[in-house]
């Protein structure tokens, strides 16, 4: 899976005109994690194994996870997560590819806010997105982080009506990336 993982960046960023003078971070242990509030119940899960690959200079951003490598703190949520709304064996990956739209000099130190748009994938789906953030940017790493939501039915994920009411139609989605040289 790794080496998918990193074929996937390599070609990512080779079609979006990477060049060898070109500055990347990296990192495979970001943590991605999502929320879903209702009345009567809140679930969380956090990936701590997201892969991801920053230009510094073209500013392209790709991640990339396992959607089983999600933690829950009930195993049974886990379970039901990955067989029943997931389909992590039929959809085993989720992604992010896009760019950062600001014009900003990654190479100067200091913190940025940022938005990056393109494309998220999860359980087969495909769908333009835009993600606001920030950067903060030294000589040796990149600390990403962000939070956006997404609506469970854009990307065809089905909630039984037997437990509507305990899954948000909206989940907020947030990350921390530390990318190093």
């Amino acid at each position: 899976m790794k080496k998918s993982i990193l074929f996937f960046f390599f070609f990512l960023l080779l079609g979006s005109g990477l060049s060898f003078g070109q500055t990347l971070y990296r990192t495979s242990v970001g943590e991605v994690s999502f929320f879903s509030k209702t009345p009567a119940l809140d679930i969380e899960a956090l990936n701590k194994k997201a892969g991801a690959i920053l230009n510094a200079g073209t500013r392209d951003l790709a991640i990339q996870m396992k959607i089983t490598d999600f933690q829950f703190p009930n195993k049974l949520m886990q379970e039901h997560f990955n067989e029943n709304y997931m389909e992590s064996e039929r959809y085993p990956t989720a992604k992010f590819a896009g760019k950062i739209t600001e014009a900003i000099d990654l190479s100067k130190p200091g913190t940025y806010p940022v938005t990056a748009g393109g494309n998220l994938t999860i359980h087969g789906v495909t769908k333009p997105v835009t993600v606001k953030g920030s950067i903060m940017a030294s000589a040796t790493e990149m600390k990403v982080t962000f939070v956006f939501t997404v609506r469970t039915e854009d990307y065809k994920i089905e909630v039984p009506t037997l437990v509507f009411n305990k899954i948000a139609e909206v989940i907020e989605v947030s990350g921390k990336l530390n990318l190093v040289k």
